[in-house]
């Protein structure tokens, strides 16, 4: 349906052109009114028309007046003008501003109905070209779209290979000047959305062409930088200040063979972020960084010697020669390629050799080693710092921990094979653990949790066992049997034997001695 405005200052001829329009086709237009030229504009600015028919001579603002205003809006309505008065400099005003008809009053119902079926004649024509310019545009823009993916995605790729896909794909206008773009934000998958409706209604303002890189991030490529600033402002206060937006901007391109190397720039820039400390929207720009120095070489002789401390008492040294990979001279002036360089050393010689060696740690320290292994886990440099520190501290204490664990369990066995070479004699835990260089709080607390009992019952069933062994395959007296395997006296033994086993000495040894004997009989 159509949408027809009618302006006229006689309410009899306004009524009377809806009637006749509407008898003659039935459905096919939303007719308005209107009783002057400033009335019909503010109608057409609420509800804008297809056609407007009006007349010329009417108070407040005339016809003239109303179709001026009229042909100054983009894709403005088609213009029909009715007047009564037949003037020649109407008529030429009237085609000066694009008029499509001229028709005088009284009207003629023929002329009418002929004027507007050659306007829907128009309009048709005109949406058709529309329509197929739409779908020209929708398959120029996806090709331009996948020949940048191309290029961006391919690494080997000369800057001849890429002027001559840029040109076949019509990105030429961009030449002589224009800016890539990429942005990276806290929901990239909303905000590319969200970008390219920003960007939809800016381009006027500049030739651009938006779209969504291998991560996620829109990316924008375009004639102006005012572009990529208003639209990360837009998007991060559109989000409340919820999160960093920062937008990496390449130097300025020429020709469209410089296409790849200004996406680079731009990835190049956005990394920049991380060492900027930022916690709102930035625009980060690849000109002002590129004197950074590339020069910095990543110190491995330091990691190194973080490698050897680690499970030592060094734990200030450590973190000493943390701060040399990353001094404040080095975070000011170093390429962001250093920082990225000492990262992947520290998870391939340090964190990495320490789980390969002694296998995984706690949950926690997990948790730590899987956020140190990248930088662009985290938003600002000193974050990543902190963690590291963090994860090196807890790696130390882990490794230092097993090695304890170790050396109590190499101590206590050797302990134990000195109370079994010993059993017989006069021993304390006092002896034992001074064989060992051991604390004597610190080795009663570890024989316990190596032996599952105490030192003491340790001993006693140790001589017990001994004892058994004596009663059963000898005929030692129980005197000489309680002196071979260390007690001092015969009440001694025999109060220990009956508690441990319930009965005396001699009890047990009838005991095995009726056995055996009733086995022979």
């Amino acid at each position: 349906m159509r949408t027809l405005l009618i302006a006229d200052d006689e309410r009899n001829i306004r009524n009377g052109l809806k009637a006749m329009i509407e008898r003659e086709y039935p459905g096919a237009y939303h007719i308005f009114l209107a009783a002057d030229g400033q009335q019909a504009l503010e109608q057409f600015m609420q509800s804008p028309a297809d056609i407007v028919l009006t007349d010329i001579r009417m108070p407040i603002m005339d016809g003239i007046a109303l179709i001026k205003q009229l042909t100054d809006i983009v894709d403005g309505p088609a213009l029909l003008i009715l007047s009564g008065y037949d003037d020649f400099q109407y008529a030429k005003e009237a085609i000066k501003h694009k008029v499509r008809d001229y028709l005088l009053k009284p009207i003629i119902r023929e002329d009418l109905f002929g004027a507007l079926n050659r306007i829907e004649a128009e309009l048709k024509q005109q949406e058709s070209i529309h329509n197929k310019l739409e779908v020209t545009d929708k398959y120029r823009k996806g090709m331009r779209i996948n020949t940048l993916q191309h290029v961006w995605a391919r690494s080997d790729m000369g800057s001849e290979e890429v002027a001559s896909l840029a040109l076949e794909a019509g990105l030429q206008e961009f030449e002589p000047s224009y800016y890539i773009g990429i942005l990276d934000s806290p929901d990239n998958q909303r905000n590319v959305i969200k970008g390219q409706e920003y960007l939809s209604g800016r381009e006027l303002e500049g030739t651009l062409l938006s779209l969504e890189d291998k991560d996620g991030r829109l990316v924008v490529l375009a004639s102006r930088q005012e572009l990529l600033q208003g639209m990360t402002d837009h998007l991060a206060s559109a989000s409340g200040g919820t999160g960093t937006f920062a937008t990496g901007i390449s130097g300025r391109g020429e020709t469209v063979g410089q296409l790849k190397v200004k996406y680079e720039e731009a990835r190049h820039a956005l990394k920049y972020r991380l060492l900027l400390g930022r916690s709102d929207s930035i625009l980060i720009h690849y000109e002002q960084l590129k004197h950074r120095s590339r020069s910095y070489q990543v110190p491995e002789d330091t990691i190194h010697k973080l490698a050897n401390m680690m499970g030592t008492d060094r734990d200030k040294e450590m973190k000493m020669l943390l701060l040399e990979l990353f001094s404040a001279p080095t975070l000011a002036e170093a390429d962001i390629d250093y920082f990225e360089a000492v990262s992947l050393k520290l998870n391939e010689q340090v964190f990495d050799k320490v789980f390969y060696t002694y296998g995984e740690a706690s949950i926690e320290i997990i948790k730590l080693y899987k956020m140190a292994g990248s930088l662009y886990n985290f938003t600002i440099i000193h974050d990543y710092i902190q963690c590291v520190e963090g994860l090196l501290l807890s790696l130390n204490d882990y490794i230092r921990s097993l090695k304890s664990v170790h050396v109590d369990q190499k101590d206590m066995f050797k302990a134990a094979e000195y109370i079994r070479d010993n059993f017989d004699k006069e021993l304390s835990m006092t002896m034992v653990s001074n064989h060992v260089s051991l604390n004597y709080s610190y080795f009663s607390q570890a024989f316990k949790e190596f032996a599952g009992m105490s030192f003491v019952q340790y001993l006693k069933n140790l001589r017990i066992g001994k004892a058994k062994e004596l009663l059963e395959t000898t005929e030692l007296k129980v005197l000489e049997i309680g002196e071979k395997v260390g007690f001092d006296n015969t009440k001694h033994f025999n109060r220990v034997f009956r508690e441990t086993l319930g009965v005396t000495p001699l009890e047990y040894r009838q005991s095995i001695n009726s056995r055996i004997n009733g086995k022979s009989i």
